[in-house]
């Protein structure tokens, strides 16, 4: 009952956005594997379309923060304000306590800023005055940012990019989407739009439950490990392709790496109705919860590799079991 549930709310975002299928299953991955996400693209790409229309088919508190160079933690955490009425200070919570956050633009932000994120995005809670506060039990931040803009942002600290389950690289529609694109906005003020609540937060938290129940094989555990292994030691690879491996990571994936790429394989598997991990969940998914947490050499800098020709040689290093 929860995965009809979860399909009726794909259904319900694709009847909102068109062309972005990879997209709205991986924001639905994220959510059931009670994780951050990272998205990237240029501006006019539905980012932040998906992440309202999200909330309109969700019972999820929603709230939009947009980032600028200026903010203060204040303005994301709250803070103690002196009413004069009481003679005292009372506490005003921020944007940050609701269950679904947009981070629109996430790297406009301010280095302190960022910090008081990363305290949110990793132990759930926000430190204010010397006092801890717990967020919601359902917490999740979606970001988004320009990665051709850089007029004014400040890059994201490792610390802080480790703390997405993944990263989503957002391109642009093919024509034949582009133009289902226009006759929807075109056609879209003369019907209905539905706007129902699909699944709750009852929902969500049943759904990560079955979630962790997903059989992942021992042979497809070690073709995992194996991948995480192998951006560490490419130097112990023989191939042709591993000595280019070598050659352009620096570093490579930490257990945090290994565990998310477990625990998304087992969310993609129950999402397309299997009680069983596959091989190519691991693959398909390698790429966004990998791309973010491999670091590139010099060399690869000045060979212009980029991490989508990384990825690549890593599966191809690595077969399929």
């Amino acid at each position: 009952m929860t995965r009809e549930a979860f399909l009726r709310l794909k259904e319900a975002l694709a009847g909102s956005i068109v062309g972005q299928e990879r997209l709205l299953e991986q924001v639905l991955i994220a959510i059931l594997a009670d994780g951050h996400l990272l998205l990237e693209g240029a501006p006019g790409l539905a980012k932040t379309t998906v992440v309202k229309t999200l909330a309109v088919h969700t019972d999820l508190d929603f709230r939009r923060i947009q980032f600028t160079p200026d903010m203060i933690p204040a303005d994301i955490t709250g803070s103690d304000m002196y009413i004069a009425a009481e003679q005292s200070f009372r506490y005003m919570q921020g944007p940050i306590f609701h269950h679904l956050i947009l981070a629109d633009e996430i790297n406009r932000a301010p280095p302190k800023v960022q910090s008081a994120l990363l305290e949110a995005m990793q132990e759930r809670q926000v430190t204010v005055g010397g006092n801890t506060r717990s967020l919601p039990e359902i917490f999740m931040v979606i970001a988004t940012q320009n990665p051709f803009e850089q007029s004014g942002t400040f890059p994201l600290p490792e610390a802080q990019m480790d703390r997405f389950l993944m990263r989503v690289r957002v391109d642009y529609p093919s024509p034949e989407d582009e133009q289902k694109i226009l006759q929807h906005e075109l056609h879209s003020g003369q019907k209905h739009i539905s706007t129902d609540k699909v699944v709750d937060s009852e929902v969500i938290q049943a759904a990560r439950h079955e979630i962790r129940q997903v059989y992942m094989d021992d042979v497809v555990e070690k073709y995992l490990v194996r991948l995480i292994d192998a951006t560490r030691h490419p130097d112990q690879l023989s191939s042709e392709a591993g000595g280019r491996l070598s050659r352009w990571l620096a570093r490579g994936g930490s257990p945090r790496a290994t565990l998310a790429l477990a625990l998304t394989a087992r969310a993609r598997a129950w999402l397309n109705g299997r009680d069983f991990v596959d091989p190519g969940d691991i693959a398909l998914l390698a790429g966004d919860v990998l791309s973010h947490r491999l670091h590139l050499s010099m060399a690869a800098i000045a060979d212009q590799v980029n991490m989508e020709e990384v990825i690549e040689t890593l599966l191809e290093v690595i077969p399929v079991p």
